[in-house]
């Protein structure tokens, strides 16, 4: 770790308070991919469709936007020390609950701990992000986007080493590989549990927790209030507890209308911008990646290699070229380095969702990588340091607005592209001459359209067509035993093999934030060009906030 740029030296106790910040973002690294990598073998067990994998997938990411913005209310209150603990006891709450679920026989049972320990697990790892982000931010107060690259750079790098170690594990039974987050959990632990935890910047200058609010506003609570609301419908759902859907739209209104009268703000403009970027960027990587080595199983499989090695491949793109952000953002500045950014990711995707082979697949997964690097902590640097004022509250509520938004409907909606392209590929090899299904199957489509579909709703929102399992295994349980067998093993191979597809329709996302971004550049310019906003000590605006900054260091 080098010293700043201002040769100022890095001390002892905050090259270990960074690095200990680091291995805990390596954490809910490890906690993403486990459960990732285990998410086609939990669709077979419990037979779920691909919205519904993709639900499973959500419970896990979108509870990490409720912790990670609730702490950040109070985070300055209770002290970053507190969630460090808290997010400690998440994980080791999920590696008993995980583990356990394997022994279950009753699958209802084990299906709702698996869920349910997902929802604690995403409450750890924003609550995780929610002291990272403003320590380090607070730490490196004059160059906010380099050290949030570099601290960033824990995500991916747990990507690989999580991935590597689940890929080598092979088939061993599902809960070892749930088990190895405990050991990542116990490294941060010990080395933050000693440590003396510093004040927020906002804290520090005196800005009242008010204008820290203020700064979010209306629009800022407006989008989280919409999001919650989803969930908590959703959440309803799973939980069977029958309550009406308005209630729950009433709870997201009476959030957005309690914290607008207190705070008497229609927030900044900026942030409310920035976050609603925040959504299609979190689906672009954190989405795609929850799903990718499911979708590239088909023509992974094909092409001789392990789907998960795409994840891993430019996990490792990632990792190194954040430590090596202070240059780039430097040489581009950080809305420049969006936009390139923006430009690789759609190219990235498009060509991913049609590549043929191995060499083509890691091509596109390479234009990919470099174009979600730096997408996310550089998002967070810009809000950082446009909107000082914001604290601990703006840092955090964007990544938590990102992953609220990929939580709720950007996974359920990549799972839903990919049961799309399954209907297609089962339709078209259904009416294909030189197809089993064909042969054994003649009446599978109906009027275009194939029998065995059912249709579902996620959130109230995203309704969409499916192949229903059950449906299915009953018009090829009708076929002799001998002809079974190869009918499923030409569904099987050929839904896998669609789903890749998906991939490419995902481009639009990144398409979207590039526009965006080329509006912000044209912001800037008009403003004389891009430059951080900084507080300084003594910048306080109340009595209220002089005795904030004279509390000190949070704990």
């Amino acid at each position: 770790m080098n010293d700043t740029a201002d040769g100022t030296a890095i001390s002892k106790h905050d090259k270990l308070m960074f690095w200990g910040c680091f291995i805990a973002l390596i954490t809910t690294a490890f906690a993403f991919i486990s459960r990732l990598f285990l998410l086609g073998e939990w669709q077979e067990q419990f037979g779920l469709t691909g919205g519904e994998v993709g639900e499973l997938a959500g419970i896990g990411i979108w509870p990490f936007a409720v912790s990670i913005i609730l702490f950040s209310l109070f985070i300055d209150k209770i002290g970053y020390k507190f969630a460090m603990i808290f997010s400690f006891t998440g994980y080791l709450i999920w590696s008993v609950v995980g583990v356990a679920a394997f022994f279950v026989e009753d699958k209802d049972t084990a299906y709702n701990m698996i869920y349910w320990g997902s929802f604690l697990l995403g409450l750890a790892n924003g609550t995780v992000e929610a002291y990272i982000n403003p320590v380090v931010a607070t730490m490196f107060t004059k160059e906010k986007t380099k050290w949030l690259n570099i601290l960033h750079a824990g995500w991916p790098g747990g990507l690989v080493i999580a991935g590597l170690i689940t890929i080598a594990m092979g088939d061993v039974d599902w809960y070892l590989k749930i088990g190895i987050i405990a050991v990542p959990a116990l490294v941060f632990f010990a080395m933050l549990v000693p440590l003396k935890f510093p004040a927020n910047e906002r804290v520090a200058a005196g800005v009242s927790y008010r204008d820290m609010l203020a700064e979010f506003g209306f629009a800022g609570a407006m989008i989280v209030g919409f999001l919650i609301s989803l969930q908590l419908i959703q959440f309803d759902k799973q939980a069977g507890w029958g309550v009406s859907p308005y209630v729950y739209i009433g709870i997201g209104a009476a959030m957005v209308l309690a914290f607008t009268a207190y705070t008497r703000s229609l927030g900044n403009i900026f942030v409310f911008f920035m976050s609603l970027i925040m959504m299609p960027l979190a689906t672009t990587e954190i989405g795609t990646d929850s799903w990718i080595e499911e979708i590239m199983k088909g023509v992974a499989s094909e092409a001789g290699f392990n789907s998960g090695l795409v994840l891993v491949y430019t996990s490792a793109i990632m990792c190194a070229l954040r430590f090596c952000a202070g240059p780039i953002v430097h040489a581009l500045s950080p809305i420049g380095l969006l936009i390139a950014s923006a430009i690789l990711a759609a190219a990235g995707l498009f060509f991913l969702g049609n590549a043929p082979t191995a060499l083509l697949i890691f091509i596109a997964a390479t234009l990919y990588a470099f174009g979600k690097t730096f997408f996310w902590p550089t998002m967070l640097g810009i809000v950082s340091e446009q909107s000082p004022k914001g604290g601990a509250l703006t840092l955090n509520a964007l990544a938590g607005i990102g992953m609220l938004a990929v939580g709720t409907l950007g996974t359920v909606y990549i799972g839903v592209l990919k049961d799309g392209k399954q209907i297609e590929a089962i339709t078209q090899v259904a009416t294909a001459e030189d197809s089993v299904v064909a042969e054994n199957l003649p009446n599978l489509v109906k009027d275009d359209e194939l029998i065995v579909l059912t249709e579902k709703t996620e959130y109230y929102i995203i309704k969409y067509e499916a192949v229903d399992p059950a449906q299915l295994a009953k018009v090829v349980g009708d076929l002799p035993e001998d002809r079974q067998d190869k009918v499923n093993e030409e569904i099987k191979a050929v839904s896998e093999k669609s789903a890749q597809g998906a991939l490419a329709d995902m481009a639009i996302f990144p398409v979207i934030m590039l526009v965006a971004y080329i509006v912000m550049f044209f912001y800037f310019k008009a403003k004389g060009g891009y430059q951080a906003q900084h507080l300084t000590t003594g910048e306080g605006l109340s009595p209220e906030a002089e005795a904030a900054a004279a509390q000190g260091p949070s704990e």
